[in-house]
């Protein structure tokens, strides 16, 4: 180790692995540049000091303690992987070091909108259970088929969080003509404007739309704030997409409001992953469900990897980050999203 000279990478990815994120040419690049020491990563703390005193990079988010940043002198960024920043380290001394903290989540933007918008327009038009019905030979034909049915299109569209997820909703939606409504207490009501969406309360949201999408962020000022209140005052018929975490909602509250027949719901996440076989929600009419899977492309996954190169690039130039998102100081303490276990 004391005759290389390449910049020390500490690799603790999980769920996620190398193979994973980087092409086969990126990751041999990644070889190529940097001294990789593989972990996990509960055993950082166990690395020699040899390689924590060299280690420039951190590729995942482990938990580190005070003990263990001390220790880590020349650190300068921890590229998360998993998509979410988690409460697991002491930001504040990460701030006053000049530590980048940055994320690769917003490469499951434009596949998790893609997803909510096939579930806005298979619960408008009944896709799947048509198809289910066709397959059993009890399909209704024509308007027969269509007695509930209705268009996305000219819809009232309420979207609540406009992060990267919100922001590529809107995109996907923008054929549509419909009238989008945002509620995000962090973001300017002039982003907004800027983005073609009308800003909102939450109310106005809830009750004045055909369709929500949910794609906001777990923080420790808005779990489970979804609740029977905000699911009564929907519009009786709207339909409750769930895109971003299950933390956000109230879940049996969700499955009461979907049980008596006042809203549907589909939901991309849920409480707990994977989901109990006996769990009421996999039974339930009138909820569309998906196994977390509408970002887990491989096409998302590898450019995860590009991200992560490109902006270790950057700082081996001493030039900030620029390709991955950064974590804010004055937001990302608040995030209380669960690690994922599956990919």
């Amino acid at each position: 180790m004391p005759n290389d000279t390449r910049p020390l990478a500490i690799s603790v990815p999980e769920p996620r692995t190398l193979d994973l994120i980087f092409t086969d040419d990126a990751l041999k690049q990644l070889h190529a540049r940097y001294r990789i020491v593989e972990t996990d990563p509960e055993d950082i703390a166990g690395l020699s000091d040899e390689v924590l005193s060299h280690a420039r990079y951190i590729i995942g988010q482990p938990p580190l303690d005070h003990a263990t940043l001390a220790r880590l002198p020349k650190l300068r960024a921890l590229l998360n992987v998993e998509s979410n920043l988690i409460n697991n380290m002491p930001y504040e001394v990460l701030f006053e070091r000049g530590i980048h903290v940055v994320t690769t989540g917003q490469v499951f933007a434009e596949p998790v909108a893609e997803m909510g918008l096939a579930m806005a327009l298979n619960i408008a038009r009944g896709i799947v259970d048509a198809d289910l019905a066709f397959r059993e030979g009890r399909e209704l034909w024509g308007g027969d088929g269509n007695r509930s049915a209705r268009l996305l299109s000219g819809a009232d569209i309420g979207i609540i969080g406009f992060g990267d997820l919100g922001k590529a909703l809107n995109r996907v939606l923008s054929g549509f003509r419909a009238r989008i409504r945002v509620f995000d207490p962090w973001m300017p009501a002039s982003i907004l404007r800027e983005n073609g969406v009308e800003p909102a309360t939450l109310e106005k949201v809830l009750t004045e739309s055909d369709f929500v999408f949910v794609v906001a962020s777990v923080t420790s000022e808005n779990e489970g704030f979804l609740g029977a209140k905000a699911f009564a005052g929907m519009r009786p018929g709207a339909a409750f997409i769930l895109l971003s975490r299950a933390g956000v909602v109230d879940f049996d509250a969700l499955m009461s409001a979907v049980e008596s027949g006042h809203i549907v719901a589909a939901s991309d996440v849920f409480p707990e992953e994977p989901l109990p076989l006996d769990h009421k929600v996999r039974r339930l009419p009138g909820f569309l469900r998906s196994a977390h899977r509408a970002g887990a492309l491989d096409s998302a996954f590898k450019k995860m990897g590009d991200m992560v190169l490109e902006d270790m690039d950057l700082m081996d130039r001493d030039l900030p980050p620029m390709r991955c998102k950064r974590a804010e100081r004055e937001t990302v303490a608040r995030m209380r999203s669960k690690p994922v276990t599956v990919n």
